[in-house]
């Protein structure tokens, strides 16, 4: 939101950062929202180890937030409309139409919207629908001739163009809603239309795929995913979004219809679904559409790897690092095609959590099945809202000839590993890949992810053990190098902290991570910052450890990054320089990713690959453009020049809020003078006081 509301942006992409900021807060209900009131019928007296609340609890604290959010969004919303109409940019109501885009809106409806619609009545005779998730209804409050009043719902269907752009211009257009709002009092015959809104209902989507949900000697389990899928469908409601204030009748009618309680209703003045947003600026010219997004970027080719030359026997010769979306995923697919082709290559196995809708990653594999490869695809067929994509693609990779299979019961394989087996005179070789993204060349342009690919032996071996044990349910395989939850890397970074905190205060560690919810961690870097250790967090998202709070926190510091790509590589680092040990994973320190999923965290030693990790982490503990330092209380502070505050600045903040009376030395009078005048330039630069 902040993005959006940040005018050093294009305003076509704050537009964007207003329906990623939609649709993050639609999945937090979905998913989070929808889980806790799941926790609350069964356990209700649970209480959560961060924050010791129930789930009932921490459901008041998020009810009591959201309005302030939604105000917020509102807010930078009518601000955003105003930019967009000096580009001439315009989402018009009706009203707004001269008299001749009124006729054409109005031939469009005719033609192409009513033959469409279907209108329904709510009465003792048409039972209640179902309310399609995230769908948009056109709603009205009918009365018929003996003052009786009903409910008239509209369904806009996928059918429908979620907008019309105005005919003879390039920018300006109206909404599917705004137009049958228009025409609503048309729909429902000797009804009167007394008042109108658009609703939207978002559901519980956070299904359980345990094994006790299907019955005996059921079909496999793509088949039982594909049930429960429909299942998600119509779980029960956890938010009613309306578009505009209505009296209290007319909201106790819908209320009738859609069963939640007051505190899950909000009132949104923006679009309620905000999917249409991608598809508005596509329809956009590129002349026009140019000057107002960002710079284009096309991932480069990366230098070290040379385009004519094999990229097997290149990695043979040096480890090699892709940093996606800066180098281009080329290389990877290129690399599987060379496997796909080469004569002494046996095996590729591959671990897939999302593919893009058309995979240059899965038809490489396909080639290399057909090629007479062994191939072996652990496809993860839970991915939350993408499982319906990877069925699709599971059954494509069998029809080719891959193996498919599909994890381990009631762990999630969230690892990002492939590995190419050789065979040369009975001689076994490997090329292994290991990153911390996905196989999706849609998101490898959008998300900053790293892609590590080897010729270790030893490193090519445990990748062979990590496969062999995933193929029989084995959870506690040993590994020479690579660390694999859900009992090694919790383990692994247990030990890697512990030996920091034997160094006291010549101890360092930096962890980027795009959440930190795992308490044992939390604790042990807790332990760390009263060991004196120094430890530098850079967190994206939720982070459950408070910084710089006094004799627990004080030596922990926490940058999140939220820009043009989403920050979403995972960096280990214990220690400094050349002394340091340095890991990639594919894991979050959450506990569903420590404790209850398959990931894997590779340790990085080649000289130059290790220099990018800190140069990586170096830059964006200084970044002064996009990264914000978390408060002791759990707020942020944005960083927005080229001299950031002192590390130790913030502490002091910390010392000054919790011990008012405390003498302070001339240096922390220092920081706390310069930090002061830092902050208040923040406030008066964005006019917030």
């Amino acid at each position: 939101m902040e993005e959006a509301d940040d005018k050093t942006n294009p305003v076509l992409e704050r537009l964007k950062f207003v329906s990623i900021f939609s649709a993050n807060l639609d999945e937090f209900f979905m998913v989070r929202v929808g889980s806790l009131f799941d926790v609350s019928l069964i356990s209700p007296d649970e209480t959560d180890n961060k924050t010791g609340m129930t789930s009932s609890e921490q459901l008041s604290r998020i009810y009591s937030v959201i309005p302030g959010l939604i105000k917020l969004k509102n807010q930078i919303y009518t601000s955003l409309c105003e930019d967009l109409d000096s580009v001439g940019i315009r989402d018009l109501s009706f009203d707004k139409l001269n008299s001749k885009e009124q006729k054409y809106i109005y031939k469009y409806f005719r033609t192409s919207v009513l033959p469409i619609i279907s209108p329904i009545i709510i009465g003792p005779r048409h039972p209640v629908p179902h309310l399609v998730n995230k769908a948009l209804y056109v709603t009205a409050l009918l009365k018929d001739g003996k003052g009786k009043s009903s409910l008239g719902l509209v369904p806009i269907t996928d059918a429908l163009e979620p907008y019309v752009k105005i005919e003879d211009t390039d920018l300006s257009y109206i909404r599917m809603e705004n137009i049958i709002l228009q025409w609503i009092s048309k729909l429902f015959g000797a009804y009167s239309v007394e008042q109108t809104c658009v609703i939207s209902v978002t559901r519980n989507a956070d299904i359980s795929f345990d094994s006790d949900k299907f019955e005996d000697g059921e079909e496999d389990f793509r088949s039982r995913v594909m049930k429960l899928l429909k299942k998600r469908e119509r779980l029960s409601a956890v938010r009613l979004e309306i578009d505009r204030k209505i009296s209290d009748s007319f909201l106790s009618v819908i209320l009738k219809t859609v069963n939640v309680e007051k505190r899950q209703i909000y009132f949104d003045s923006c679009p309620l679904n905000m999917k249409y947003v991608y598809k508005m600026i596509g329809d956009i010219s590129q002349s026009k559409s140019a000057p107002l997004m960002y710079s284009p970027y096309c991932p480069r080719w990366p230098e070290d790897i040379s385009q004519n030359y094999s990229i097997i026997e290149q990695i043979r010769r040096k480890d090699k690092l892709l940093f996606y979306p800066f180098d281009s995923v080329e290389p990877f697919i290129q690399l599987l095609n060379e496997a796909a082709q080469r004569d002494d290559v046996v095996s590729v196995k591959i671990t897939i959590y999302r593919l893009a809708s058309s995979s240059k990653i899965a038809r490489a594999l396909c080639r290399a099945a057909e090629n007479g490869k062994e191939v072996i695809v652990l496809m993860e067929l839970r991915a939350r809202f993408d499982e319906a994509n990877n069925i699709s693609w599971s059954k494509l990779l069998e029809e080719a000839g891959c193996q498919v299979i599909y994890g381990i019961e009631d762990y999630k394989c969230h690892s990002k590993i492939c590995l190419i087996t050789m065979r040369n005179k009975n001689k076994m070789s490997y090329i292994t890949q290991i990153g911390t993204g996905n196989y999706n060349e849609k998101t490898n342009k959008m998300y900053t992810d790293l892609s590590y690919i080897t010729a270790s032996q030893t490193i090519g071996e445990d990748a062979t053990s990590f496969f062999r044990n995933m193929l029989i349910n084995n959870l506690d395989g040993d590994y020479k190098e690579l660390a694999v939850s859900p009992n090694g890397i919790k383990k692994t970074l247990s030990k890697l902290i512990d030996e920091q905190i034997a160094k006291g205060s010549d101890g360092y560690i930096c962890i980027k991570a795009n959440s930190i919810t795992e308490r044992e961690i939390i604790d042990k870097l807790k332990e760390a910052s009263c060991s004196g250790v120094e430890v530098e967090l850079i967190i994206r998202g939720i982070c459950c450890i408070l910084p710089s709070v006094p004799t627990y926190t004080e030596h922990i510091s926490v940058t999140s990054i939220v820009g043009r790509y989403l920050e979403h590589a995972r960096i280990y680092c214990f220690g400094r320089r050349e002394d340091a040990k340095l890991y990639i994973s594919s894991a979050d320190l959450m506990t569903r990713n420590l404790n209850r999923r398959v990931e894997i965290a590779c340790p990085i030693y080649d000289s130059e690959i290790r220099d990018q990790l800190l140069w990586i982490l170096s830059n964006q503990l200084n970044d002064t453009a996009k990264a914000s330092l978390m408060m002791p209380d759990g707020s942020y502070v944005r960083k927005f020049d080229n001299s950031p505050v002192p590390l130790e600045s913030h502490k002091v903040f910390a010392d000054l809020s919790l011990h008012k009376n405390t003498d302070f030395t001339p240096e922390k009078k220092g920081f706390i003078k310069r930090a002061v005048s830092r902050i208040s330039k923040f406030f008066l630069t964005e006019k917030q006081g």
